[in-house]
């Protein structure tokens, strides 16, 4: 059987528009296919609606006693819309340029994906004396939500993998933290009147009390020591997005929506910022509320999404493996949310992230991968297969 290359494989990837609102399961059928015709089995775990799904799969012996055993690979197979980007050809079709590979996904985070299917073939041929898993997921691009049913999975083995490696676009550096993400949706429910009464619950006012008070939180948090260094920023920041509410100046605004995020750092209590805000609605913006009206008027605060941050564990099997697997002498951190901070905080598999690609080409138009970057990937992935081949 002809092995397919990275290359090939990637291409393949790419023609599946995964888009995260669209399904994912054409990609997850090939690489279950692909899978089968090296004897590997895939788990299969779908979302609710059964349009998306996670696969797992161990290549080489999972042992059965107690004690840490095998190697996570893990990417995810969502990538974010191309709607009103300027692309110079098709982003669902690869396109070779100049040492580049042009296409959705070839970045962020598909070629991971590709060059960890490439190697199966040689995981497979040789005697392996621990396991290596494939993790791939969905909806990434969504908070990381699509993954939590797959870390819950990896969570109740006997036996938890040694590291966990997400390989997410770094260059082939190795990042042993990243901020965690909360991603809020607060509505604000009033009472509607005519403006010059003056008898209405204004919810696009009392929205821009919250607002401000978030403001408050914001800088508060930009003078705050960091725990984990290298950071930039070096703090929590904390933004409000988007706003929509009220009707006609003269209508007192009966609704109002805003969506905001902060990005908690490494080692802080990542629920503060949220906590501290409703505190401040319950002191605060309840009671006026309740001096308008006792039937009218609430607020209501949704965790749209609920990403953890990463810890650096120093000396851990992951960093020491993967630094040694990169060739490097130094760790790094990155202000973006990964998948890893649920393979850490959930699994507690030791977790860092390394992968091909740049972040400065993820969600972009005419997003693209270094050829360079797909064969250091290759060769790292070649001398973890010496690592775990008995």
């Amino acid at each position: 059987m002809k092995h397919m290359s990275s290359r090939e494989i990637l291409e393949k990837l790419i023609s599946y528009d995964t888009t995260s609102w669209k399904s994912n399961l054409e990609l997850i059928d090939f690489v279950q296919d692909y899978l089968e015709k090296y004897g590997i089995k895939s788990q299969i775990l779908f979302n609710e609606e059964k349009n998306k799904a996670n696969l797992f799969a161990a290549i080489g012996p999972v042992p059965k006693d107690e004690g840490r055993s095998g190697i996570i690979l893990s990417g995810h197979s969502d990538v974010v819309p191309v709607t009103e980007q300027n692309w110079s050809s098709d982003p669902f079709i690869l396109r070779e340029e100049e040492g580049k590979l042009y296409g959705r996904g070839t970045s962020d985070m598909k070629a991971f994906i590709a060059c960890v299917l490439a190697a199966v073939p040689a995981f497979t041929s040789a005697p392996l004396k621990e396991p290596v898993y494939l993790a791939f997921s969905y909806d990434e691009e969504n908070g990381c939500t699509g993954v939590k049913s797959m870390v819950e999975l990896v969570a109740a083995m006997n036996i938890k993998p040694r590291a966990c490696i997400v390989g997410e676009p770094t260059e082939m550096k190795v990042i042993n933290s990243h901020k965690g993400i909360r991603h809020i949706l607060t509505r604000v429910y009033g009472l509607e009147s005519h403006s010059s009464t003056d008898q209405g619950i204004n919810a696009v006012m009392l929205a821009a009390d919250m607002i401000s008070h978030i403001s408050e939180l914001a800088e508060e948090m930009r003078h705050r020591a960091p725990m984990v260094a290298g950071f930039t920023p070096p703090y929590t920041t904390v933004h409000v997005g988007r706003i929509k509410g009220g009707t006609a100046a003269n209508i007192t605004p009966s609704y109002c929506e805003f969506e905001w995020d902060y990005r908690p750092m490494p080692g802080v209590d990542e629920d503060e910022v949220l906590k501290r805000f409703e505190a401040y609605v319950a002191e605060n913006i309840i009671p006026e509320m309740r001096r308008r009206s006792t039937a009218h008027g609430r607020v209501e605060t949704e965790v749209l999404a609920k990403v953890p941050h990463l810890l650096p564990r120093t000396g851990s099997d992951a960093e020491t493996l993967v630094l040694a697997l990169a060739r490097q002498n130094t760790l790094g951190v990155v202000s973006y949310g990964t998948e890893a901070g649920h393979f850490q905080a959930t699994a507690d598999v030791p977790t860092v992230v390394c992968g091909p690609g740049s972040i400065l080409q993820a969600h972009k138009p005419d997003e693209y991968i270094k050829l360079s970057e797909i064969s250091a990937c290759e060769e790292f992935l070649q001398r973890l297969m010496a690592v775990v081949r008995a």
